[in-house]
């Protein structure tokens, strides 16, 4: 069901199908707006997955300055969710952000999103920071993981057989 599948960068086609899928997974969704300016932003990589049977059915932003990243967004669709395709573009990002320079990868996620946060520990991520009261609607402490890159390549995943 998930063969074919691949990663390419968003177009202004994609816009909206990606905001809905932003809306269906975070509590206070960025606008179009956000996605189309950002589509032209110097260090903003725009990414989208795509199935053979289905176009754009998860994406993430990441911000590269220099040799540091950040994992702005990611989410899949709630209907292709269970399918490791999380996991999937996760490891599509990591990669990119490799060829692009990029040795220190670092991300929010909310205290409470147990199955986000266990994706990552299981790609090397690890806590080096907290932000209290970072996210608004419900209002939550973020946790600040990092994840170290090595030049050429994104690092192997650490248990991602599981």
């Amino acid at each position: 069901m998930t063969a074919g599948r691949r990663i390419r960068r968003m177009t202004a086609d994609d816009i909206a199908r990606v905001v809905t899928i932003e809306r269906a997974s975070f509590s206070t969704p960025w606008p179009a707006e956000i996605f189309e300016g950002l589509l032209t932003r110097d260090g903003a990589e725009l990414l989208v997955l795509d199935l053979p049977e289905a176009p754009v059915v998860g994406y993430a932003i990441l911000w590269c300055i220099l040799d540091q990243g950040e994992l702005a967004n990611i989410a899949v669709a709630e209907e292709w969710r269970g399918h490791a395709l999380g996991s999937f573009l996760l490891q599509g990002v990591l990669d990119h952000a490799a060829e692009r320079g990029v040795e220190r990868l670092f991300l929010e996620v909310r205290k409470s999103n147990v199955v986000a946060r266990e994706l990552y520990r299981t790609r090397g991520f690890v806590e080096v920071g907290r932000r209290a009261d970072y996210y608004r609607s419900p209002r939550e402490d973020a946790r600040v993981l990092l994840k170290t890159l090595r030049s050429g390549g994104a690092e192997p995943p650490k248990d991602a057989e599981r």
